[in-house]
């Protein structure tokens, strides 16, 4: 099923639940989807990848919108963002715990053959497709950079 359809669900079931704030969110998502649809650069329905790299820019876009309502001691504007980062989150693939991240990326530099910083590009590359929406982009680069300096 893809991202799209079940998004739809949700806000079904959302407007039946009269759940403000997963409709809200949900809505905010299918927009995404829709404009990204008829932007031109797809024909059609969108391919899964892009679809998450959707979701997972958006609960980028909320992460750091709660950082800086945080910061700035806009506790109510930070509980928006926190309650539909949570949500955004329930569609996102379950991210992988630091031990899981370290292994997939240690795979990831030996299957390119990769010997020292100056290979991080390639690796990052391969590891950022590959880790889509399992990993946030700087967990990523911290963890290639740690394991090309061994």
């Amino acid at each position: 099923m893809s991202l799209k359809t079940e998004i739809e669900q949700g806000i079904k079931t959302a407007m039946l639940a009269k759940d403000a704030d997963v409709l809200r969110t949900l809505r905010s998502i299918k927009s995404l989807i829709l404009l990204e649809e008829t932007s031109g650069a797809y024909s059609g329905a969108l391919p899964a990848e892009a679809e998450m790299k959707l979701l997972v820019k958006a609960a980028k876009q909320r992460r750091d919108s709660l950082e800086v309502f945080q910061a700035q001691g806009r506790e109510d504007l930070a509980a928006k963002e926190r309650i539909e980062l949570e949500i955004i989150e329930r569609y996102l693939p379950k991210a992988l715990d630091p031990a899981e991240l370290e292994a997939r990326i240690q795979a990831i530099i030996t299957e390119l053959g990769a010997q020292g910083p100056g290979d991080m590009g390639k690796v990052m590359g391969q590891a950022s497709k590959a880790l889509a929406g399992q990993a946030d982009g700087k967990a990523i680069a911290a963890k290639v950079a740690e394991l090309l300096k061994k």
